[in-house]
């Protein structure tokens, strides 16, 4: 009895461990959805290490869509590092919408890193990009700040190595300050703000990209700061402060030419003192040679002594006039 007991548990024990490695529940559901699908084909899956679940149930999914794929090309992506679920909706919304997509185009571009179920929706379905603040001047120097909305469509032949929503939104931005600066005036962009929606379209800015450029709308304009008159303000400015600059360099010079000429005067100065301190010793060397007599040097001594006096009275009678002027 016991025996028995050990056997029927090994038994169980094995049954539980070949379901667990066979799925026999999915291949039911394989059969009875109507793909053909073999268990062997379901153990070899578990020995690549391939989820069965992952690649049968698309499977499934797909041929009740009436579509004809095999069980290779799924596994094959799955191994690949796709996803085939993915892949596989994506396929059928493609169906639905009459949109000419295969399982190679679908699974590169899967494996490219691009949602390829949302590129296909919104190939159904237009997307609306809306761009920041676009600020621009015209040639009149007033800004103008305007800001779009871009209505594109995925296009499918372009998804795998096209530029992404970045590249709509730089060269859209960029067509509309290449238009705003072309303005004369920014009332022109005002008046007509679909001009630069006209101009902007006309560029064909969806080249080399994943989309295709349906309408640019204009959604808002609004009027920014003078920046020409800005720009002559700083511009004058710095003339104002260039012309001090160089007035404070020329009065510089001047003090310095000033100070220099006080020291020449001093210098001259000195040369004078220098030659009167030699008189007298003139005086005394024409005297000791008897070239001058010292009744000559007595009258010399007194036409100086005389010429002193009247230069005091001189400067004492008009101190006095100036006085009485004052009174």
């Amino acid at each position: 009895m016991v025996e028995f007991l050990i056997l029927l548990g090994l038994i169980v024990l094995g049954l539980s461990l070949l379901l667990s490695f066979i799925p026999l529940g999915l291949w039911i559901s394989a059969i009875a959805a109507g793909v053909r699908i073999g268990i062997v084909t379901l153990v070899g899956m578990r020995l690549r290490r391939v989820v069965p679940g992952k690649v049968v149930n698309p499977l499934i999914k797909a041929t009740k869509a009436g579509l004809e794929l095999s069980v290779n090309k799924l596994e094959g992506h799955y191994l690949a590092g796709g996803n085939v679920d993915r892949v596989v909706n994506a396929l059928i919304a493609a169906q639905r919408a009459g949109i000419d997509l295969g399982f190679e185009r679908a699974a590169a571009i899967d494996l490219a890193g691009r949602d390829v179920l949302q590129a296909v929706q919104v190939s159904v379905n237009p997307r609306v990009i809306e761009t920041p603040v676009v600020v621009a001047v015209a040639k009149n120097g007033i800004e103008v700040k305007a800001r779009a909305r871009v209505t594109v469509r995925a296009n499918i032949e372009r998804l795998v190595g096209g530029a992404g929503e970045e590249t709509i939104i730089a060269r859209v931005g960029e067509g509309i300050v290449t238009t705003i600066g072309s303005a004369t005036t920014h009332k022109e962009v005002l008046e007509n703000p679909d001009t630069i929606s006209r101009t902007v379209l006309g560029k064909g800015l969806d080249a080399g990209t994943a989309f295709e450029i349906l309408s640019i709308d204009i959604a808002d304009v609004d009027v920014g700061k003078n920046i020409g008159a800005q720009l002559q303000t700083d511009q004058a400015e710095a003339d104002k402060r260039i012309a001090q600059a160089k007035a404070e360099e020329r009065r510089a010079m001047a003090v310095a030419h000033e100070q220099e000429m006080k020291a020449s005067v001093q210098e001259m100065r000195a040369k004078v003192v220098e030659a009167e301190a030699e008189v007298p010793r003139a005086f005394a060397q024409a005297l000791r040679e008897g070239k001058l007599g010292v009744v000559d040097y007595y009258n010399l001594q007194n036409i100086q002594a005389d010429t002193q006096m009247r230069d005091s009275i001189g400067k004492m009678g008009g101190s006095d006039k100036g006085g009485n002027s004052d009174k």
